[in-house]
């Protein structure tokens, strides 16, 4: 599976070129064959680029972090745990 990011900074460079969302698709799809990202993405990301967002990470989501498990929380229920 390609890098999906890698692609982002490949629609970037495209945008900044001046190329068409069509014609970025029609190199990505030459360049990563099945793996290329859809047409929605392709024209997602160039209407971030167009409204002057430039970065090409995912915008941050709502929700708990992936894993609750860092060294200050496990420093925490050891603390608690001594204690109790």
């Amino acid at each position: 599976m390609a890098d999906f990011r890698e692609q982002r900074a490949a629609v970037k460079f495209c945008f900044l070129l001046g190329k068409s969302g069509t014609e970025t698709l029609e190199m990505l799809k030459t360049a990563y064959k099945d793996d290329a990202v859809g047409e929605t993405q392709v024209f997602e990301w160039f209407s971030r680029f167009k409204n002057g967002e430039m970065s090409i990470d995912d915008k941050p989501r709502s929700g708990h972090p992936s894993t609750a498990r860092t060294h200050e929380n496990v420093e925490k229920i050891r603390e608690i745990i001594k204690e109790d």
